[in-house]
């Protein structure tokens, strides 16, 4: 009897233990997607830019949102060369990032509700759907200092940020 009881008091005092694995894939509800590559135009020596008054293609991002209200867009335009020839003095940078296309009439509000902030503009993406941005990017080099002959390239930054 003592030996069944020690028996019940050991299953008692260890009990069992399983470990069970909960796994789930979240599906990306904002895509990002280039539609357009940006093309640096040449109007004067000192200057490069993606306007296409001054030679230059403006370049496009699609955002692809499948829940509203849920997501910022954020878009950052150059304020350097990634890759450039070898420069000596200062190149002073502008740009800006406006909505140009969208599938939802209601999306055309965030253009007068973007904010800019320092060289990145957000938009608020209330309504689920497709938006197309263009960002136009300027570089000026030096003081009217002829950029060198050579290949520039620059990023625009375009991210999606969950509320």
């Amino acid at each position: 009897m003592m030996k069944y009881l020690s028996t019940i008091f050991i299953l008692l005092a260890c009990p069992a233990v399983a470990t069970v694995d909960i796994v789930g894939t979240v599906e990306a509800k904002c895509v990002i997607q280039t539609t357009k590559s940006g093309v640096y135009g040449n109007p004067i020596a000192s200057k490069l830019s993606t306007t296409p008054a001054d030679g230059g293609v403006l370049p496009v991002i699609r955002y692809d949102v499948s829940i509203a209200d849920s997501y910022t867009a954020n878009i950052t335009h150059p304020t350097s060369f990634s890759s450039s020839p070898t420069l000596s003095d200062t190149v002073a940078w502008t740009g800006s990032t406006s909505v140009t296309q969208t599938s939802v009439a209601g999306m055309s509000g965030y253009e007068a509700a973007k904010v800019v902030v320092n060289n990145t503009t957000i938009f608020d993406l209330t309504l689920a759907g497709s938006t197309w941005f263009s960002t136009a990017s300027s570089a000026v080099y030096g003081s009217a200092k002829p950029f060198a002959g050579g290949t520039y390239t620059a990023s625009v930054v375009a991210t999606c940020i969950p509320k």
